[in-house]
């Protein structure tokens, strides 16, 4: 593995965090940082941050990097290669036009997440407050983008030979409810008869009817499916099971403890590895410990990894949250409102406790695609929902990057309100493997 020296008049944790990241994840390079100009003095190439210096890869220093705490900064916009890109460099004195370190960590960290914020309905950081989506770039990996153009830019510059990154697709699958129909117990079974008597929804009734009878499957029911389509084209899904303890009106899965949900549950694990989806209030009272606990039982096996319900996440509240109860990977890196990169990549990262100026040990793996967003918030039908996820699939492979989805198991079973959806899941996962 070859080693880059950089050179950098100061030094900071959070340039550290940006050459882990950047060099050693993504490059698979090791580094060296100097904050001494003469130690450059006879390499015959380094990288320069902040000063242009003979045989470096001169890099823009634009300040972020040495501030503390998260004062609102307003990053300049420019271009770079036809990528557009943050924390433009007001002189062109340098290989880069923009500082690429900085723009890392303002995206990696969810930096302007730390602002005052009014937040939506379900108390989340709002998609249209982020940069990305201000300047039209949401739907695009553009971290992954620098990566890959750095990549290019190192490889020409040193003759150093970088192995390319492949491209991964991750297939993950809340599990909110489990059933329409079934196990709901007679209070909710007779609930949905009524409401659907007030609406004078006869084919709903009629559905049912048959579903209790044991005469039609659950349209919610789509688990053996899955479970072929993974085997045939060898995945290893990751599933978050929503186990609350209690019905709100936000957490309307069947009790965990219930016999139909350990069954459940315990096929998820036979087939892969199973996270805990934390309820909308699982902030409350611990409720997340109690939930963990039970899922864990159940599962026969630590839960190690998490996506929040809602897409609920406050920083830092939310990450320091599930540091506490053990848990190490987090996959709830996107909107619930909007398709796209919330911090402007598919791969993960360690995040960046900006409060407390520190690298933590949370792992964060974004997702770029969530059905219930198509579906509910933009209005798609499954044609247009995976054109939009082609596109993104297309930019991330390019680009050597990860692709996470997120499905739910009623949107790919057979109900009517989702009609479309798993055949067109199906000729998406043939074209991954075409």
């Amino acid at each position: 593995m070859e080693t880059i020296v950089v050179y950098s008049a100061d030094n900071s944790t959070r340039l550290k965090f940006v050459l882990d990241w950047l060099l050693q994840e993504r490059l698979h390079l090791k580094y060296t940082i100097t904050t001494n100009e003469a130690d450059t003095a006879n390499l015959p190439f380094f990288i320069s941050y902040g000063k242009h210096l003979p045989n470096s890869l001169c890099i823009p220093d634009e300040g972020l990097l040495w501030k503390t705490g998260t004062p609102k900064i307003e990053p300049s916009a420019g271009t770079w290669n036809d990528t557009p890109t943050l924390f433009s460099a007001a002189s062109d004195a340098y290989i880069l036009p923009f500082d690429f370190f900085s723009a890392i960590f303002f995206l990696l960290s969810r930096y302007e997440e730390y602002y005052h914020y009014h937040p939506d309905k379900h108390g989340r950081y709002p998609a249209t407050k982020s940069i990305l989506y201000k300047n039209g770039w949401l739907m695009r990996p553009v971290v992954d983008e620098w990566v890959a153009a750095f990549r290019k830019l190192l490889q020409t510059t040193t003759g150093i030979h970088l192995e390319p990154t492949p491209f991964l697709f991750q297939p993950t699958y809340d599990i909110d409810m489990a059933y329409s129909h079934l196990h709901k117990g007679a209070a909710r079974i007779i609930g949905a008869y009524l409401r659907a008597l007030v609406t004078v929804n006869l084919k709903e009734i009629s559905e049912r009817t048959e579903v209790l009878k044991k005469k039609q499957k659950d349209p919610y029911d789509s688990f053996r499916w899955l479970r072929q389509m993974h085997k045939e084209y060898d995945l290893k899904p990751l599933y978050f099971v929503l186990s609350s303890l209690k019905t709100t009106p936000f957490d309307k899965n069947i009790h965990p403890r219930h016999p139909a949900m350990v069954r459940v549950i315990k096929n998820l694990a036979k087939e892969s590895a199973v996270g805990i989806h934390p309820s909308y209030f699982s902030e409350r009272h611990d409720a997340m410990s109690k939930e963990k606990k039970v899922l864990e039982e159940i599962s026969g096996r630590p839960i190690h990894f998490s996506r929040q319900h809602y897409i609920r996440m406050k920083l830092p509240r939310t990450y320091r949250t599930l540091l506490e109860h053990g848990i190490t990977e987090d996959y709830s890196m996107g909107y619930g409102s909007h398709l796209g990169f919330r911090a402007g990549t598919g791969n993960s990262f360690l995040w960046y406790d900006l409060e407390k100026e520190a690298i933590t040990t949370l792992r964060i793996f974004p997702f770029c695609f969530m059905d219930t967003t198509a579906h509910y918030e933009a209005k798609m039908s499954a044609t247009e929902a995976f054109d939009k996820l082609n596109g993104m699939r297309k930019r991330l492979h390019q680009t050597g990057s990860t692709m996470i989805t997120v499905f739910h198991n009623f949107s790919l079973g057979t109900s009517a309100e989702w009609k479309g959806w798993r055949a067109a899941y199906e000729q998406f996962m043939q074209e991954q493997h075409g």
